[in-house]
């Protein structure tokens, strides 16, 4: 049976007679990572549209609702992390034309998004007494906890769609993902806009309308991506909802090996700007608020390096399963130089219209909002200095993830972030004295070395990791 991605109009893993140019990985990597690129920022925007209505609520709301999604989403990052492992064993098994491992894949990689997804879901349910126990305000923990008891019902359901998302772009398929969460953007913001500020005869909920929102279209996005997948030709003959309760423990045991140091680096990067949110606590609530601010402006132009990221995962691992290591190298250093080019355009913009960036999230005309202001445009100087290295190391990583190697670049973002990091912010921001300037810069130096050092991993990843001959090709 002829698999979907050897179709030459439906797959960007075309086998040619000979290798490709520079210029053809880089088009293949750019046809790849544009929808997943689209596909993130429409994700991010999700969470941009909480960020946001949070803001029209108030200063107050604002700040209980970044706690709450400073909870969130380190637990969310470090479940994705684990099952994203999902996409580069896919991609090697394409490479290698061993496609009755895909099937296995995918089911088991449902198994452990349930299990993540029920262990962090008890654990947000008391997320304000998390957060009270980290020397939180209470009146900010109390609105966090109204957000996490409605939010935490779409947990489970997002760790699906990774599955499945994780598949499709395996397969070079990115347009569902696409789709999809382009839908999930319109439902959020509607939906928002209904029940947190009583429009279209709803009543006005507040935090807890944006909660019941987040959960709705978590698992709308994942019935969505689930619907296709059955029903498209090209995928439905994995028959990945047949037989599902039948285990494969070694292939679950694999997901769990790759992708627990993928979500353990994952959850370094994103715990350590979520206590550097709880550091600006300690200073105000206008630091909070700043602070809240600009991570989502870094955050979601961080989007389209990981969208790189993701598509080089993808090629890295198809070529590495076909056994080719210069196309491994050639891959992978294309993706880290269109990713680097891509992050010089939000730099320039955080430095050229930080105010008008703000004014998006405030009023700022209120009188009240200005300290805010002040603090959000020097944060987002800082965010313009290490765009670079954050889009670098992210999209670093991707290459490693896609050669299976997730040991030590885990080590190395665990080290960077809260040794390296975290001593630096804490340094510059209370003992120099620089407060919230001084934990930006803490996030700089730390993003700085985990960048170069992941780089330095993968160009000596001949000593590392072995590329062997492409095994003998199977049926579906």
């Amino acid at each position: 049976m002829q698999h979907p991605t050897a179709e030459p109009r439906a797959t960007a893993h075309n086998q040619n007679a000979s290798p490709p140019s520079l210029a053809h990985e880089a088009w293949l990597t750019l046809r790849l990572s544009g929808p997943l690129v689209l596909a993130q920022l429409a994700v991010m925007a999700i969470a941009l549209i909480d960020t946001v209505m949070m803001g029209w609520l108030g200063p107050r709301e604002l700040a209980g609702g970044a706690l709450a999604n400073n909870l969130l989403f380190p637990l969310y990052l470090f479940g994705m992390g684990v099952v994203i492992a999902v996409a580069p064993i896919v991609a090697q098994e394409l490479g290698a034309r061993q496609y009755r491992g895909v099937r296995r894949t995918v089911r088991q990689g449902f198994w452990v998004a349930i299990l993540f997804g029920v262990l962090f879901s008890l654990v947000l349910w008391h997320g304000g007494a998390i957060l009270r126990a980290f020397g939180q305000e209470a009146e900010n923990t109390v609105l966090a906890q109204e957000y996490l008891r409605w939010a935490v019902w779409g947990f489970t359901p997002s760790l699906g769609f990774v599955v499945l998302r994780s598949f499709l772009t395996a397969h070079a398929r990115p347009r569902a993902i696409l789709v999809v969460a382009l839908t999930a953007v319109g439902l959020k913001a509607l939906g928002n806009y209904a029940l947190m500020f009583g429009n279209f005869g709803f009543p006005a909920l507040g935090l807890v309308g944006a909660g019941i929102m987040t959960s709705v279209t978590h698992t709308a996005m994942f019935l969505g991506l689930l619907v296709f997948v059955l029903r498209e030709r090209r995928f439905r003959r994995y028959a990945i909802a047949v037989r599902f309760w039948k285990a494969d423990w070694p292939r679950f045991r694999e997901i769990l090996r790759i992708g627990f140091p993928i979500g353990l680096a994952i959850l370094a990067e994103s715990a350590f700007f979520a206590f550097a949110s709880i550091m600006m606590g300690w200073i105000s609530t206008a630091a909070l608020a700043a602070h809240a601010i600009a991570v989502q402006c870094a955050a979601t132009a961080f989007m389209v390096p990981l969208g790189v990221s993701q598509a080089a995962t993808v090629r890295v691992g198809f070529v590495a399963g076909a056994g080719d290591p210069v196309a491994v190298g050639r891959a992978g250093w294309v993706a880290i130089a269109l990713g680097g080019a891509a992050t010089l355009i939000p730099a320039v913009l955080f430095l050229a219209i930080p105010r008008d960036i703000v004014g998006l999230f405030l009023d700022l005309a209120r009188p009240e909002n200005q300290p805010v202001l002040t603090l959000a445009v020097v944060f987002l100087g800082v965010a313009a200095l290490f765009q670079l290295m954050d889009g670098t190391q992210v999209i670093a990583a991707g290459c490693l993830r896609g050669l299976k190697d997730t040991q030590v670049p885990s080590a190395i973002a665990v080290f960077s972030y809260w040794v390296i990091g975290l001593g630096s912010s804490y340094l510059m921001g209370f003992y120099l004295g620089w407060e919230g300037r001084g934990v930006w810069l803490g996030l700089a130096v730390a993003l700085t070395v985990v960048a170069v050092l992941m780089i330095l991993r993968f160009h000596l990843r001949d000593r590392f990791v072995r590329i062997g001959a492409p095994r003998p090709a199977e049926a579906l």
